[in-house]
């Protein structure tokens, strides 16, 4: 079940229970506290000062206490709904916290990774329902996005956005093409894939100024096997050097920084615009490694 209906239902029932509280069930404990100190001060005022209780000051605090006192199940319920509610917008409509699950973002995000996902650059978004409020700035190339995934929406995925409505991408020979312009690659030094045990080539990709480190191997060949029968199929041209997509309207193409061992766009197809969470662009814990905090592009 998806959690942010999770936490709306929260949100509504504890809401219910704290305006029910203050407007029905406290109103009621007031006026029966009043009366249980009336009561208390008739019986200490009949018994006479000879026999009346030593403690009666604190005798009747209690007793004014006691009786106010939310029963356990309205405690436990309208006592929480300011938390619930301030988590829900904010992890609505500011930022949300997501572990990252696959090598498919490496070297950029490991396995383990827990980042930050702002909610509000590319426009607000009604939680649940996803109808967007405002506009909010256009994705951009190289914007690294947690959206959820076209073919199972319960399942969020992360990638870094490759294609924009209208582009022409291609993925020849491990060549990204955009528009017909190449994308600028420079060698890096290998890096150690943790996760497999062993050494990858490592290039820095320049796409439109912003540059992220992808990891490809020239030992596995270009082409894409297994590719889903995705809508807008049609847009795409699979051959043995790679694959040719044109982004149709609305929608964007999303591949892993882990150009081989990443599932994305060139196997299930395009991203529509309203499955967009947000973008992400904080780490700030990693179990695995306490270094691993900060920003990344």
């Amino acid at each position: 079940m998806n959690f942010a209906l999770i936490l709306f239902v929260l949100v509504v029932i504890t809401g219910i229970a704290w305006v029910a509280d203050k407007l029905v069930f406290m109103p009621q404990r007031r006026r029966a506290a009043q009366a249980a100190v009336a009561e208390f001060d008739r019986q200490q005022e009949r018994v006479g000062e000879r026999f009346a209780d030593e403690n009666a000051p604190q005798t009747r605090a209690r007793l004014r206490d006691d009786t106010l006192r939310q029963p356990w199940w309205l405690e436990y319920s309208a006592s929480f709904f300011p938390v619930i509610l301030v988590v829900f917008v904010v992890r609505s409509f500011v930022v949300e916290p997501f572990k990252i699950p696959s090598g498919s973002m490496v070297p950029t995000l490991v396995v383990g990774d827990f980042i930050l996902v702002n909610k509000f650059d590319y426009g607000i978004r009604l939680p649940i329902v996803n109808t967007k409020l405002t506009q909010g700035r256009p994705l951009a190339h190289g914007d690294v996005v947690v959206f959820r995934y076209p073919k199972d929406e319960s399942v969020d995925f992360i990638k870094r956005v490759i294609g924009l409505p209208g582009d022409v991408i291609a993925y020849q020979d491990k060549q990204l093409t955009i528009n017909g312009k190449p994308v600028p690659e420079t060698a890096m030094p290998d890096y150690f894939d943790e996760e497999r045990i062993g050494y990858a080539k490592q290039f820095s990709e320049d796409l439109d100024g912003r540059k992220n480190a992808i990891l490809n191997n020239p030992a596995v060949p270009p082409f894409v096997t297994g590719a889903d029968q995705f809508e807008f199929r049609d847009n795409c041209t699979y051959n043995a050097r790679g694959v040719i997509c044109k982004v149709p309207p609305g929608h964007y193409f999303m591949m892993g920084d882990n150009r081989d061992n990443s599932l994305d766009s060139r196997y299930w197809g395009f991203v529509p615009d309203n499955n967009i969470v947000g973008r992400a662009f904080f780490i700030w814990m990693n179990f695995s490694d306490l270094k691993r905090i900060g920003s990344f592009s």
